[in-house]
């Protein structure tokens, strides 16, 4: 399936990538089965040669062949409806993330550029398994499900989204195992990997836009924006990340990305195509979104970071919450904006008794 080439306004064409269909995830399934059992027909054909009864292995042979058609595969019915059961995990018009059966997921890259953000994903993955008590998901197949775009089979993670269950304190206590795991991370051979490093934001800028999308908020009966008044322009500066700060961070941990089990530990960790070399602060602040601001800065906590780091992460998830409601109020995603925002604003002790001038800068 070759992907369509269109002009793109200079002269010149550009790819246009294949819309993944129903049919497109079934086949390419049914290659990967396939492969898989000629794999291990090879295997039992060698061994077959080394068994003493050579005639009765060929016999048994033949008839498990002719038991299981071509390729060591089970014959199945129903045309293009036949193969295993596959259905889009998220909603939209190109869709690229599928459920395979009830134990596998398979990504498809859209475009050259998350090609390479998976490729890379994969090799992180090893890399981070180690070092993280939480399920890292692990790929049984990858390559390419068209010309230069590439996928990965990989096994689900058993459990619920974040967005649905809510952590226990076990589960603080497994956030914050994830936190030290990814600071011990080797940055060396990440950036190896080509895991890319990011300069860390500005609060002062962003809290900045913050106060102007309070206002809009304001003016909607959405947030009291006399809130903002906490982080003033000085406590801003004093909350700047720390230079020599920077670790692996996985820097989109929101509800969707962890998995919950239903006694609230965290077993799984998804979506590491968006990792890079750091400020931890914004781990911190992910969890706040994910989890409320409580959890996540007893987990930075447990996880060894100071009072600076936990509360420039607070920071960093409130002013985002506000300016990302503010872009998207009318939108269909307006639901989850309200909760984050409601999770990121939730009080912490930490911050009633600390100073920001005298805040420490461990970690």
């Amino acid at each position: 399936m070759s992907p369509a080439r269109l002009p793109n306004g200079n002269g010149a064409t550009m790819t246009q990538a294949p819309t993944p269909t129903a049919d497109t995830v079934r086949r390419l399934v049914l290659s990967l089965l396939k492969d898989a059992k000629e794999s291990r027909s090879g295997k039992d054909t060698k061994n077959s040669k080394n068994s003493k009864d050579s005639k009765d292995s060929k016999d048994s042979k033949g008839t498990e062949g002719a038991r299981e058609g071509r390729g060591g595969e089970e014959p199945r019915r129903g045309g293009s409806g036949s193969g295993p059961d596959v259905r889009p995990a998220t909603p939209g018009a190109e869709p690229v993330t599928w459920w395979v059966g009830t134990r596998h997921v398979l990504r498809l890259a859209p475009d050259r550029e998350a090609t390479l953000r998976q490729r890379r994903e994969l090799r992180l993955r090893d890399l981070v398994r180690p070092h993280v008590p939480a399920a890292v998901p692990a790929s049984v197949a990858h390559g390419e499900w068209a010309p230069g775009l590439s996928y990965t089979l990989d096994t689900k993670v058993p459990g619920g989204s974040g967005e649905e269950h809510d952590v226990s304190a076990v589960g603080e206590a497994d956030l914050a195992a994830l936190l030290t795991g990814l600071r011990e991370v080797p940055v060396r051979q990440a950036e190896t990997l080509g895991v890319p490093r990011a300069a860390p934001r500005s609060l002062e800028a962003l809290r900045r836009a913050a106060v102007r999308a309070a206002e809009h908020l304001a003016a909607a009966d959405e947030f009291d924006a006399t809130r903002l008044n906490q982080l003033t322009p000085p406590a801003a500066s004093q909350l700047a990340a720390q230079p020599a700060s920077a670790v692996l961070t996985h820097h989109t941990l929101t509800g969707g990305h962890l998995v919950v089990s239903a006694d609230g530990r965290v077993r799984g960790v998804l979506g590491w195509a968006g990792a890079v070399v750091g400020d931890p602060a914004e781990d911190i602040a992910g969890l706040a979104l994910a989890v409320g601001s409580p959890a996540a800065v007893r987990a930075a906590t447990l996880a060894g970071y100071g009072a600076r780091p936990c509360l420039r992460g607070l920071w960093l998830a409130r002013c985002d919450t506000v300016v990302h409601l503010a872009e998207d109020l009318t939108g269909k995603d307006v639901t989850l904006l309200r909760t984050r925002l409601r999770r990121a604003w939730e009080p912490i002790l930490l911050e009633r008794v600390t100073d920001l001038g005298d805040a420490d800068d461990a970690l």
